[in-house]
This record gives structure tokens, sequence and C-alpha cells, in this order.
């Protein structure tokens, strides 16, 4: 084996494999911090030209461009209060304060050391335990999907701010509109238009919840809060920060490779689970949403986690994790590689090409990341007034661009209307996003399960992985009960 490493560390270790990773990384990296411009558009635009390249080459620009965009959607989502991915928008919870704090150097900082430690641990456990972890995927079905959505939903109560009450309030109209279009037996809900049966898009929902309220707070409240630029401030991540928020970084790497690994649940549901688990754990919990470090490190470290681990069902069993391994997917077999067990054994050096490929991107990637970083923090520093019209047409161009329909346009403005009332009415934005993006996963796998057992509930403990996620969601629930009683009390 370390022979075969030797061999394939030789065959990767080249100028060329090295530019075209750097070039994904790059190109990744600035798409990302377009909003609307996800990593999926990066990674199926450079499909085409990846025909003409070596296997091995073409695989590690995709991953490179993955990698990238993953860490790109933190810039705008630390900057401007736009996720440039939706995997960002959590990072926005505390980004976006602390730049505004004049601390955007410190906070796009923390997102590049967070994004690289989840990144190589992702990486590493993608090379060692990718087999047990893809049995382990194998293992979790619908009941237990669904268990998985309820213990996510509770980090709800983390990022609900002053008020639980309105937390909920605003996690239940993230699911009312999640429910909006086509449902799995083929019936129409809240089909308005004919448009509105394909359902709402989570690109513009989210951009349109975030990004057009700051707007029209600019132009609404002309004050000189609002107008004034952010000085870029403190930049350096001092040691006490870093070291508080090594757990949380650890812990979010973990939380990202578990459910990277799990096809269909995606980097948004890890790293909104990693932050309610850091606010929970954090001696610093009551400063979370207000531009806190260690807020930043548990959702970019837990994203990028699942850089690496979507491909371990993807290579060990054939299965994409998400969409982006699903393009991927398409790549393998265009070069006549196809993933699944055999791969281990008929592409062996090419797998352990791919292997030191993706732990030479994530030195990269840190690069590409100090790099653009003083560029990128420019951006802090034009005032409000000038930015608003330039964020604005990126978000409908970016909208617009990704399915060609005015539709998600006219979403993108509704949305932001919607989320500007919901300001005004101090209801938070964070619980509605969460219930919207899980609020289809926890439907499809509760009436799947149902169906498979003839509307059985009890199908929904029936199994260990059911009864953790169910007492984990007990436990945090008691938790959060105590600590509203505290607060009453005092």
């Amino acid at each position: 084996m370390l022979n075969d490493l030797l061999i394939a560390f030789q065959a990767v270790a080249t100028i060329e494999n090295f530019l075209i990773m750097a070039a994904g990384i790059w190109g990744g990296v600035i798409i990302g911090a377009i909003p609307g411009m996800t990593g999926t558009m990066a990674v199926t635009l450079a499909l085409p030209f990846t025909f003409y390249m070596q296997p091995i080459p073409s695989i590690l620009l995709l991953v490179a461009l993955y990698k990238g965009s993953t860490y790109g959607g933190s810039v705008s989502a630390i900057l401007i209060k736009t996720p440039g991915t939706a995997s960002a928008a959590c990072t926005t919870l505390d980004g976006y304060p602390l730049a505004r704090q004049g601390k955007a150097g410190k906070a796009l900082n923390m997102a590049l050391y967070s994004s690289c430690t989840g990144d190589f641990i992702s990486n590493i456990s993608l090379i060692f335990i990718a087999a047990p972890l893809a049995l382990l995927a194998l293992r979790i079905g619908p009941p237990e999907y669904f268990m998985l959505m309820v213990f996510a939903l509770t980090t709800v109560a983390g990022v609900s701010g002053r008020s639980l009450l309105l937390g909920l309030v605003s996690a239940c109209l993230g699911l009312l509109l999640a429910t909006v279009g086509e449902d799995m037996y083929g019936s129409f809900r809240f089909d308005l238009t004919v448009d509105m049966q394909g359902g709402l898009a989570v690109a513009p929902v989210l951009i349109g919840l975030f990004a057009i309220p700051e707007l029209l707070k600019i132009v609404v409240f002309r004050n000189t809060e609002t107008q004034q630029a952010m000085q870029l401030g403190d930049n350096k991540v001092t040691r006490a920060e870093l070291r508080r928020s090594i757990k949380s970084m650890l812990k979010g790497s973990m939380i990202g490779v578990v459910m990277g690994a799990i096809p269909g649940i995606g980097p948004s549901a890890a790293a909104f689970s990693s932050y309610g688990e850091a606010q929970r754990t954090s001696k610093q919990r009551d400063n979370f949403g207000k531009g806190e470090v260690e807020g930043i490190a548990a959702s970019e470290s837990a994203n990028n986690g699942c850089c690496g681990s979507t491909m371990i069902p993807l290579l060990a069993l054939g299965v994409p994790g998400d969409v982006i391994t699903g393009v991927m997917l398409g790549a393998f077999m265009i070069h006549g590689m196809t993933p699944g067990p055999m791969l281990f054994e008929t592409n062996l050096n090419e797998v352990y090409m791919l292997f030191i490929g993706m732990l030479f991107s994530s030195v990269l990637l840190f690069g590409a990341g100090k790099a653009t970083m003083r560029f990128f923090s420019h951006i802090s520093r034009i005032p409000p007034g000038l930015m608003a019209p330039i964020v604005l047409v990126l978000c409908l161009f970016g909208i617009f661009s990704i399915s060609n329909s005015m539709y998600d346009v006219i979403v993108l403005l509704a949305m932001g209307v919607f989320g500007f009332f919901m300001f005004l009415l101090a209801i938070p934005a964070a619980p509605f996003l969460i219930a919207f993006i899980l609020g289809p996963m926890l439907e499809e796998n509760l009436r799947r399960a149902l169906a498979i057992s003839r509307g059985d509930p009890s199908i929904l403990v029936s199994s260990p992985i059911t009864w953790l996620f169910a007492s984990l969601a007990v436990f945090v629930v008691v938790i959060t009960i105590r600590q509203q009683l505290k607060k009453a009390k005092a």
C-alpha cells in the first residue's frame, strides 16, 4: 500500500495538476462569493471541459471547484449579508455582525481556518473510514432520516434570539412555505400559478430573506449606522479566540463528515446542526448571533466537512451524496471509471491519486483564501449607499442565471419584502430558513416511513438509530425549556 501511495503521490505532484487544482480553487472561491452562483453551477459548467482531460486531473478540477465555492459563499455572507451559497447562510448569523463591528478581516480569517480544518478532516475521513461510514449510510432509511431531521430542527431554539416564541413562529412559516408545489404523490399545494407547481427554490428564498431586507433598511432607515462604510479594523484571530473555537471546529468537522456521508442531507443542515450544538455547549452562548467567532467556526467547519464525506457514498457505493457528486458521477463514468465497491479493485491507483490530490487541494484552499482575503476585505469599505445597487444587480443576475426564469426573480423580491416585515416585527429569519430547508426532507421521509409501515407510527422508533436521534431531540428540548424557565425567573 505504501508503494502504491508513493507512486500516486509522484503522479499527482506535477505542475500541471497543481495549476489545475489552483484554477479550480480560485474559480470556486470567486463563483461562490457571487450571490446565486452556486457550486453546482460551477461544477456543471466545468464538466464539458473535462472531456478532453486525463481522468484524475478532471476529477480534481471538479473537486477543487466544489471546495472553493463552499468557502467562497462565506465571503459575501460575512461582508454583505448575502450568502453566496445556501450552506453559508449560517455563517451570516455571526459573520455579518462581526463585520459591522469593523472586524471583517477577523471573520474572514476564522472562516478560512475553519473551512480548511473541516476540509482536511473530511479528506482524512474519506481515506480511512469511507467503508464504515458507507455501511452506516446504508442502514439509514426513511424513519432514521425523519428522526435526524427532527433533531436538526431543534437548532431553531438556538437561533431564535431573545424570543423562543417568535422563533417558533418563524419556523412554522418556513415549514408552511416548504409545502408549496408538488408533493411526492403528485398532488399540488398552494399552486396559485403554474410556476408555483414547481415549488419555491432555496436560492431565491435564501438570498431574498437575507440580502434584500438589508438593502431596504438602507433605503428606509437613512441613518448614520446604515450609511457608514465598515472599517477593516481588527483582522487577526487571537490565540484565545482560536483556542476556544478549536472544540467547535473539531465537533463541526465531525458533524459535517457524518451528515455529508448520508446521501441527501447536504452541508446546509450540517452547518445549522453544528451551530446549534456549538451554541448549546459554549461559554459564550449569549454572544452567538451578535458577532461570535465560535459561531463562524462551527458553521464553516461543518459545511466544508461535508466536501470530502459526500464522496464517501459515491466512491464506496456508487451513490451520489448530493447534486454536485451526481455531476462527478457522470465525470467518472465518462472517463471509464464506475464508482462503487469494484472501483477499489479496478482503479486503485486512480483512487489513491484522487485522495492525495484532495489533500493538496486543502493546502491550496488556504493559500487562495489568504491571497484573496485582502481584496475581498476592501469590499467592506464601500459605503452601503453605493453598495446597495451593486448587490441588488448581483442578486437579480445570479438568481435569473440559475434557471433563466423570471418566476425566481419574483420569488426573490417577494421574499425580500417578506423578510423586511419580519425584521420590523422582530421575527428572526434563521429559524424560517432552517425549517424551509429541512421541511421537504422531514415531510418526504415521514410519508415514506408511514407508507412502508402501512400507517403504523411505531416505525419511527423501530431501530437503535431512530432512538438515538429521538433521545437527542428530547434532550435538547428539555435543556431549552430549562433555560427558558431560568430566564423567566430572572
